[in-house]
């Protein structure tokens, strides 16, 4: 078997360039169609994910009671980060298909596991009900979306930058923008349901709205991809008959190096998505008010993510992402004292206002970089494997380690110190990409 050496997205396109504008016009008509494809199914899946997070006060009491809430909330935590052990055999199974079968076949199946997995949540039973039984089905369901995660963002961002006729980092970045979607919505959700709904009813019926909502929706976008046609590039290129090998041996190097660069990327999110259970718990703030610091990160990311995008094109992805990197080193620590000294609603504003401002401006371009470090042969392979390493590794478990260090040093201040610790690491790892492999 021959590898072919990945020196960037330039180098791996094998579609010719447009040859007028007719052409241009209908590349640029389909890459509109793949960022709605690539970009419903990433939106959906990331909402799920973090309405989980959102109602893992509720969730706790339901499926995880226990004599004690710290001890519930970190039982709800762990089935979170569980269910990212399936993320990097979710990316290796459907990255892998989809580098053998196509893009748009390894999408389908992600969402297909993602609707079941949100039907097992909508419709399992409390702990009241069926005892145990109650926590092993939501475990399940967590598991089921962790595997279909896995395969969901290196499939969809290849489909996507793969029908990119230029401004690759635009394109990429509109899966962020959903993400930041996604988030959006589960905060709305949050601030609404837990505004007006009585404790009992939010806690009987109201949590699973959300879900619900999820559910509906899944049909849709299965239903989208199954009508968009498989990307050029793809078709164009020779199959590589072992994508997993070729990934781990031939581009061994890249792959490590995207791990890194990746862990900010999540840490930033997941930090997002501890904030409202820190100012509720730990902080003795409103509900309300804490969940309109989900509703501000959801906006500054669906909004900024396709400016940052445009910038990352002018001056390159992995020099954006420095920037924001260093920033977030900065005023890491900060942005806790501050939040700690003053646990009031226009604190909370500032603070998620910089964090989400930083980690727009870091995960934006990521979906770019990472496709240029991987040819199309093992591009869905080698970008739902670095993406799924650096998610588990750093973010995953993040909201439960995160709780666990708090309750045992006593510390309010640890959110601060591990995104700072991480932001070093995905530092390290931009500057290998860019001396190592010419990233720009």
């Amino acid at each position: 078997m021959s590898h072919q050496t990945a020196t960037g997205a330039g180098s791996s396109q094998e579609v010719l360039n447009p040859r007028s504008p007719a052409d241009l016009a209908l590349q640029q008509s389909n890459a509109r169609k793949a960022v709605v494809a690539a970009s419903i199914g990433n939106g959906l899946e990331w909402f799920d994910l973090i309405v989980y997070g959102t109602f893992a006060v509720t969730i706790s009491k339901l499926f995880f009671p226990t004599t004690s809430e710290a001890a519930s909330l970190l039982l709800t935590f762990a089935s979170f980060g569980v269910s990212f052990i399936m993320r990097p055999l979710g990316g290796i199974i459907i990255g892998r298909y989809a580098d053998r079968a196509g893009r748009k076949a390894g999408m389908l199946i992600s969402i297909l596991v993602m609707f079941v997995g949100t039907l097992l949540i909508v419709v399992a039973p409390t702990a009241a009900a069926i005892g145990v039984a109650a926590s092993i089905l939501v475990l399940i369901a967590r598991l089921l979306q962790g595997f279909a995660t896995g395969g969901e963002f290196g499939t969809a961002t290849a489909y996507l930058i793969e029908y990119a006729p230029s401004r690759k980092a635009f394109y990429g970045s509109w899966q962020v923008a959903t993400q930041g979607g996604g988030i959006l919505l589960a905060g709305i959700f949050g601030f609404v349901l837990n505004t007006y709904l009585s404790t009992q009813s939010l806690d009987s019926w109201g949590w699973r709205l959300p879900f619900i909502f999820a559910l509906a929706i899944g049909p849709v976008g299965w239903y989208i991809r199954s009508k968009m046609e498989e990307t050029p590039e793809f078709l164009a290129t020779e199959r590589s008959a072992a994508p997993l090998r070729e990934t781990f041996i031939g581009n061994g190097g890249r792959l490590w190096a995207i791990v890194g660069v990746v862990s900010l990327g999540s840490v930033g999110v997941y930090i997002a998505l501890f904030m409202p259970t820190y100012a509720i718990v730990n902080l003795g703030m409103p509900k309300a008010v804490a969940f309109l610091s989900t509703l501000i990160f959801g906006v500054v990311m669906s909004l900024g993510s396709p400016f940052i995008g445009m910038l990352a094109d002018k001056v390159g992805p992995a020099r954006v992402m420095t920037w924001a990197a260093g920033g977030t080193i900065v005023v890491g620590i900060p942005a806790f004292l501050g939040l700690i000294a003053a646990p009031e609603l226009p604190t909370m504003i500032v603070v998620e206002l910089v964090l989400s401002v930083l980690a727009t401006a870091y995960f934006a371009p990521l979906p770019a970089i990472m496709s240029s470090m991987f040819p199309a042969r093992i591009r869905s392979t080698g970008l739902s494997l670095g993406y799924n390493i650096g998610v588990t590794v750093f973010g995953g478990f993040a909201p439960f380690i995160l709780t666990w260090l708090i309750g045992s040093t006593g510390s309010l201040l640890v959110p601060g110190y591990y995104l700072v610790a991480i932001a070093v690491i995905a530092a390290v790892s931009l500057t290998i990409s860019r001396k190592v492999y010419r990233q720009a």
